[in-house]
């Protein structure tokens, strides 16, 4: 029998909250899977989880289900809109926000039991430097963080960046400059990001795209629908999906890199198959 081959793991993250992340993770993986890929969003945001609000979902079990051993993690999968399949989280629950880092790690051995097929895991995790953040990018191949034009969020972003980079040993990080209102905007963000990690660490950032200030947004939060499937032809839903676009041109993981990884025996097996090793 042949196996899976890798799942792309992409780990949505921000500096600071109200940067749009969330509702950018949503309509990314929405995009994703209307190109034909099978897409699963994590929320891991494990306390203040809003995935199954921004979709309109009323899930009947979460993560804090799975950790209870009350359910498995392929119990709780969800079906949401756009054939996208949702892990979610609990919301307003302390005990959640405050695991352990062996408890995050717990969590992301799981997903490499999960037996169903996928392109992609994009995990929309907390904002800040908590554990849970750390955890959940680390173990992820692509880290996205993503910055609007406010002060805070470029310091906060680059505050996040150091604490990966040089604390945890993430080396690459893409970069999406979100809610922004002319073309020139978004490079000038990125720009401002990329002047201060380059001035005080040695981590390449990769810009991969700005998405447009957008009243649209606001009106499909409300209804509690995507963007990209409510009002698709307006300017965020388009910078959406030339974002996906690109994200579907990154190649597939070649190997394990010997830390804690979503779907490592997939990797393992693969490489294996590859000749990696």
């Amino acid at each position: 029998m042949v196996s899976p081959k890798p799942v792309k793991v992409i780990a949505v993250t921000s500096g600071k909250g109200g940067v749009g992340k969330t509702n950018l993770s949503v309509n990314l993986s929405i995009s994703l899977s209307k190109m034909g890929r099978e897409v699963m969003l994590m929320d891991a945001d494990l306390g203040l989880a809003n995935v199954d609000v921004l979709l309109g979902l009323s899930p009947k079990h979460n993560l804090s289900h799975v950790l209870s051993g009350e359910r498995t993690l392929e119990e709780i999968v969800v079906d949401a809109p756009g054939g996208v399949k949702v892990i979610p989280a609990s919301s307003g629950t302390q005990r959640m926000a405050e695991l352990a880092p062996s408890e995050h790690g717990g969590v992301i051995q799981a997903f490499s039991e999960l037996s169903i097929p996928l392109d992609y895991l994009i995990i929309d995790t907390a904002a800040g430097i908590s554990d849970s953040v750390v955890s959940f990018s680390r173990a992820a191949r692509e880290v996205i963080v993503v910055v609007c034009d406010e002060p805070s969020s470029i310091t906060d972003a680059y505050a996040l960046i150091k604490v990966l980079n040089k604390d945890y040993g993430v080396e690459k990080f893409q970069v999406i400059s979100n809610m922004v209102r002319t073309a020139k905007e978004g490079p000038e963000l990125f720009a401002k990001l990329s002047r201060v990690t380059e001035k005080f660490l040695d981590v390449p950032l990769s810009y991969i795209g700005a998405v447009s200030f957008d009243e649209n947004v606001r009106k499909a939060v409300q209804k509690q629908k995507p963007i990209v499937e409510t009002f698709p032809g307006t300017p965020a839903s388009i910078s959406i999906k030339r974002i996906a676009e690109k994200i579907d041109k990154w190649p597939l993981p070649r190997a394990a890199e010997g830390r804690l990884e979503f779907f490592v025996e997939r990797l393992i097996e693969y490489s294996v198959q590859a000749g990696a090793f």
